[in-house]
């Protein structure tokens, strides 16, 4: 155990052998941006290691497992329940995070229609590289989680915004476990000849020393085939999807970082000719409920996406997410990564200083944001005025008529209405969307003074349920303020609630939840247990299952953070 100085220094210099000096860090300070979750979670990691090769990841495995550690594997610590970092001090072992992110390579296969990405790659260079092919990836970047690798998708069965696609989910992995003896071991299920030992599977994959022949086809799946049938289902007295169903349990799916994942192979996806964006607003969310049941029901292809936007979420995005708009609009999304990495490195320098704030970034980006101008098209602007439910709709070659048929048909005989959008309008419509929780986490922080704490809860409600918008809570006097929004044709839903001052959050929360799950909801949809959440049944089997030593990520659920589980 390294439970003294010279024990810690010790492990320095051996990981330093590995992976070289200058990427194993110690020091608590600069160990923040690993240890530290971005919405919650945290706690003391012995070292950061950040390994450039598969091979050197497996190195540092053996390391540990040989000297009894635990064991955090992490890629850009996006999550917004804690589980990519330590949480708390109660930890029998040290903890040792891994980070991956520069195992970033992403290889295509069988003609660009799969690829193999390692641990650290990320959807912003899956996209670019499946572009230039005519291809998509799986996932979307969400609100949540911009910069978010694709393993990290895969573990935490993120997504299922795109309705044709579902959520990220393979059963083709390479990974590392722990057996039942404490022998770390290495599973290919990539179905592709690497060779046989640990070391010559690993670099095989990583100088890509393998033909066509060694890919083999298969029977697994590298998505979820069956979503777009589950999703049509309206009628069905169950969620479409949440983090812990059985049936996307397998292997690296769900795993939540219970076994160390080198890469994954997943499907990839022919790019639309065509795209469009409507934009619907009504003030009756039965009205939007008729139309999602109609268009899942009776539509021939499916849209692209739906995405639920509430106006008074549209209000604080709009003003606490104009500087992120303008970013976005004028450099690009490929460049949030840096800034956000940027974000972390000012506000560590502004809480050296006492007389700055905490959250400094945010406050100083939200009084440079009054000086921009509005990003918003005046044609939504026009909407927001009129409607408090709005839906953007997106929609792909043969669908564009398709939709724009029904919506004309629809709005004959009903209130509301829809902008069939320019790019322009479509592209700042949807970022309206995706930029939505972190306005909301901006405007709570600038606002903290008057405002109580909020409570964020990531729902997926039953296919057939009508009541979807509003809970019994909603009307209360603890309630300040209220933020829905979400994946409308899944039913997959946020709700941020900020409460009065000296209000309990967890014990409204869990009023909130226990009405939900009464309802037929399951929870979390998307963002997954982390710490946050206790692991149901099934989830929790599926990490004994794979780590039984519990070296992997220990606490995870709300599980035991102890060796074997004890």
């Amino acid at each position: 155990m390294f439970n003294d100085e010279d024990h810690r220094n010790e492990l320095r210099k051996q990981l330093i052998s590995i992976v070289g000096r200058r990427f194993v860090i110690t020091e608590e300070k600069k160990m923040k941006p690993f240890t530290q979750g971005w919405r919650l979670g945290g706690g003391p990691a012995a070292a950061v290691v950040r390994p450039a090769t598969l091979l050197e990841m497996w190195n540092v495995l053996k390391l540990c497992v040989e000297e009894d550690l635990a064991i955090l594997v992490q890629a850009t610590n996006t999550g917004l329940t804690g589980g990519s970092t330590p949480n708390g001090f109660d930890y029998d072992r040290p903890i040792v995070i891994i980070n991956t992110l520069r195992l970033d390579n992403i290889q295509l296969i069988d003609d660009s229609k799969q690829f193999i990405a390692f641990a650290g790659a990320t959807l912003f260079q899956l996209e670019d590289i499946l572009y230039e092919e005519g291809r998509e990836p799986h996932s979307v970047l969400g609100s949540s989680c911009i910069g978010a690798s694709i393993v990290g998708g895969v573990c935490n069965n993120s997504g299922g915004a795109l309705l044709q696609r579902g959520p990220a989910y393979t059963e083709l992995a390479l990974y590392a476990k722990i057996n039942t003896e404490g022998i770390l071991e290495l599973v290919n299920e990539l179905e592709v000849d690497l060779g046989d030992s640990p070391e010559e599977i690993l670099q095989t994959l990583q100088n890509k020393r393998y033909t066509k022949q060694q890919v083999r086809a298969t029977d697994k799946l590298a998505s979820d085939r069956t979503y777009k049938k589950t999703v049509r289902e309206v009628d069905a007295k169950t969620p479409s999807r949440f983090n812990h169903d059985p049936s996307r349990l397998y292997g690296a799916s769900g795993c939540a970082g219970k076994i160390a994942v080198f890469a994954v192979r997943i499907d990839s996806y022919k790019r639309p000719e065509n795209k469009r964006v409507f934009y619907v607003g009504v003030n009756d969310t039965q009205l939007l409920e008729t139309m999602r049941r109609e268009i899942l029901g009776n539509f021939r292809q499916l849209p692209v996406s739906g995405e639920y936007v509430h106006r008074r979420v549209y209000d604080v995005t709009k003003k606490y997410g104009k500087d992120n708009f303008f970013i976005i609009n004028t450099v690009g999304s490929k460049h949030i990564q840096k800034l956000f990495n940027l974000k972390t490195l000012l506000d560590r320098w502004a809480a050296k200083i006492d007389f700055l704030p905490t959250n400094f970034s945010d406050k100083l980006m939200q009084k440079i944001s009054r000086l921009l101008p509005n990003q918003i098209p005046s044609s939504l602007e026009k909407y927001r005025e009129e409607y408090e439910h709005h839906w953007i709709l997106e929609m792909s070659d043969e669908g564009i008529d398709e939709a724009r048929d029904y919506l004309i048909s629809f709005f004959k005989n009903h209130d509301g209405g829809f902008i069939e959008c320019s790019e322009k309008e479509g592209d700042r419509a949807m970022l309206l969307r995706f930029l939505a929780a972190g306005a909301i986490s901006r405007y709570h922080i600038c606002e903290e003074e008057k405002l109580g704490d909020m409570i964020s809860i990531d729902v997926a409600l039953r296919r057939n349920e009508w009541e979807w918008f509003k809970n019994s809570i909603d009307d209360d006097v603890s309630v300040v303020d209220k933020f829905c929004y979400g994946h409308f044709f899944c039913h997959v839903l946020h709700q941020n609630y900020i409460l009065k001052k000296g209000v309990d959050a967890r014990a409204v929360k869990k009023v909130i939840l226990d009405e939900l799950v009464a309802r037929g909801a399951e929870y979390p949809a998307e963002h997954n247990v982390g710490h946050e959440y206790r692991a149901r049944d099934a989830l929790h089997q599926h990490y004994l299952d794979l780590d039984p030593t519990n070296t992997f990520n220990p606490g995870i659920g709300q599980t035991s953070k102890n060796k074997n589980w004890t």
